[in-house]
């Protein structure tokens, strides 16, 4: 819901930047085309395009309110929803509080005044907002605790920015004087991992609000950032006897919030792939209305697809079920524009049948349910088996584990056992970097020749395993999936593709209350008898139709392996790599090399060469002005 942007003034001349604000706010009108609006005082201007999804006919931004004697005190612009915000608003006016309108936005703002910072935490719900006091002259500025709606900011001698798009800012640098040269730390990170890491951005001068985290900042002050969210995992057991009212509690915590997520005054409908995470959203869903309506994508080529397994589940659960098939042309067509919406590169293929499912979608409703964050809950990727296999590895003494990955260098590439040595000779926090990786250190040096070690994902991790070191390996491995690939890939992708459609994705999984029982989830009964997601398997045994509760995730597979070797997409790639202007960044010659050595089989490169490919095109819209994406908002009119 909706795109924020906002700039305070330094010095008390926040006027001089209403027509900066003016210029950069239709360059996110997707996020909210419904209606617009702008505000300012002397230090502050507040822009906002609002997608109306409750309360339409009132709760306009930005909004202002105040309490009785300082009408007006606090101005907020704010993105997002808040699912418990008629509890909140009832608890609110029992302490005496009056509102002006019945959405969920008010109560933030009259929640700030009551609880101050703390309002985050009474907060159930997806967000980023800011909210001036013009009594205090400060702004606070907050995100969800999960990181689901974005919040950039930049701050120069002019004063402090920040928006829900960091394309928004890039509008208003020169007015500002930011420093648009590229992070070279950054672009190594997204090269190692396939995503740019928060805080970071590609642009040196432009940062993240880091999720779970809130920020204030006074005119010319510098802006400090408070972390109020902290995940446990707390290490316990779980007697036998009781196993069962945990997955009863696991059910209930996942259907209540399904029922809040369905708080909408416009039709809610659900995505649905193959898998036990949004089926188990959409069965849900179902039961608060009747006529949901589903959504699934997939492709031509068989096994790239989850469209009859989806189906099937539909058909189980009684829901209209309408599908997108994307064709190859399709596919390259569309990169152009889905890096535009993106603001930073996602090298992550599943992003495009994303796109064109959301499009599809859009054309029926405006809000859409989604399964994400339920396998960094609850334990849901194969990987996180690890432990498992590798535990014999921890009662060998640490030379003697250095000495047998010494052994698996000398190994012959493809032989059994290889990578079980390497991998057992490390520690979890060398090994274990998240849920991808595009490139080791050595492949970088082949394609970027100035490429520091010191910059690879330990950069990135260290300090998160450094958090977790009390948790068990399963949860250790969840903790630093929640801080790295989950709100730089899954949740970027989540909140950019859909609101490119003006459409609202929304994630029930990913709920203050569902987490507080899935933190609780002991390792053995996450991992357990084979499978993964073991407990929520458990707790969704009589929701879910049977032919979902045990498939194995295979989410939105794209065929990208088969397009870069053949003529779908091969001499698509040669012409982004000839065209591209990133000799500084890039060696081209042997990026090339690698195209031909995966067309022609010597090695499967297609992971790598996306993840250059994705930046190239990106490069050439931000940085050559080469490539045009075709977005029809850059030519809306200014209507404030």
């Amino acid at each position: 819901m909706c795109g924020l942007l906002g700039f305070l003034s330094a010095d008390g001349n926040a006027s001089q930047f209403t027509a900066s604000i003016e210029k950069a706010l239709p360059c996110m009108r997707h996020r909210g085309p419904d209606e617009a609006g702008t505000w300012h005082d002397d230090d502050a201007v507040f822009g906002f395009n609002r997608l109306s999804i409750i309360d339409l006919e009132h709760s306009h931004q930005p909004l202002r309110w105040g309490p009785e004697g300082e009408p007006d005190r606090y101005a907020m612009t704010f993105n997002g929803e808040i699912y418990n915000y008629v509890e909140l608003r009832k608890e609110l006016q029992e302490a005496g509080y009056t509102f002006n309108t019945s959405g969920d936005g008010e109560t933030i703002v009259v929640g700030y005044h009551h609880w101050g910072a703390d309002v985050v935490r009474h907060l159930r719900g997806m967000f980023g907002f800011a909210i001036w006091d013009t009594t205090e002259r400060q702004l606070f500025l907050a995100r969800d605790p999960f990181g689901i709606k974005p919040l950039f900011f930049a701050t120069t001698e002019a004063g402090t920015a920040f928006a829900s798009e960091k394309k928004c800012i890039l509008e208003m640098a020169e007015d500002m004087g930011i420093d648009l040269s590229l992070d070279r730390r950054a672009i190594e990170h997204y090269v190692d991992l396939q995503y740019v890491p928060e805080p970071e951005s590609l642009h040196a001068g432009i940062r993240r609000l880091e999720s779970g985290c809130t920020a204030t900042v006074t005119p010319g002050g510098e802006l400090k950032q408070t972390r109020y969210f902290r995940p446990q995992f707390p290490a316990q057991k779980v007697a036998k006897g009781t196993e069962q009212e945990l997955f009863d509690r696991i059910a209930r915590a996942l259907e209540d919030s399904v029922e809040k997520h369905m708080r909408a005054d416009v039709t809610v409908g659900s995505f649905l792939s193959g898998g036990i995470d949004s089926t188990a959203i959409a069965t849900l869903a179902k039961r608060h209305n009747p006529n949901l309506l589903t959504f699934t994508t997939g492709f031509e080529r068989e096994g790239y697809s989850e469209v009859d397994v989806a189906a099937e589940s539909a058909a189980a659960i009684g829901v209209e079920h309408i599908v997108k098939i994307v064709s190859p042309e399709e596919y390259a067509d569309a990169i152009p524009k889905i890096m535009w919406y993106l603001d930073d590169p996602v090298a992550d293929p599943s992003l495009v049948p994303l796109f064109f499912v959301a499009q599809e979608a859009r054309k029926h409703v405006k809000v859409v349910l989604s399964g994400e964050g339920a396998d960094e809950l609850f334990g849901g990727y194969t990987i996180y088996k690890e432990p498992l296999s590798l535990a014999p590895f921890e009662k060998i003494p640490t030379p003697l584990r250095r000495g047998l990955g010494q052994l698996s260098k000398v190994l012959p590439e493809g032989m059994k056992g290889k990578s079980l040595l390497n991998r057992g000779s490390m520690t979890m926090e060398e090994r274990y970097y998240g849920n991808a990786r595009s490139f080791n250190f050595d492949q970088m040096k082949r394609v970027i020749p100035w490429a520091k070690q010191e910059w690879d994902h330990r950069d990135v991790t260290a300090p998160i395993y450094a958090q977790s070191k009390n948790m068990d390996p399963v949860a250790r491995m969840q903790h630093l999936d929640l801080f790295t690939w989950m709100r730089g890939d899954i949740l970027v992708k989540a909140d950019k593709i859909n609101m490119a459609h003006s459409l609202e994705l929304r994630v029930p999984f990913l709920d203050r209350e569902v987490f507080k029982v899935a933190e609780t989830i002991p390792h053995d009964l996450k991992i357990s008898h084979g499978t993964t997601k073991y407990a929520l398997r458990k707790a969704m045994e009589q929701i879910v139709p049977a032919h979902v509760l045990h498939r194995k995730k295979l989410g939105f597979p794209v065929p990208m392996r088969h397009w870069l070797a053949g003529d779908e997409l091969f001499g698509w790639a040669q012409d982004q790599i000839n065209a591209s202007q990133t000799d500084d960044i890039f060696k081209k010659t042997a990026v090339m090399e690698m195209l031909n050595e995966h067309r022609n089989g010597v090695s499967d490169h297609s992971r790598r060469l996306w993840t250059v490919l994705a930046f190239m095109v990106w490069h050439g819209i931000f940085v050559e002005k080469r490539i045009d994406p075709g977005i029809e908002q850059r030519d809306y009119p200014v209507y404030l």
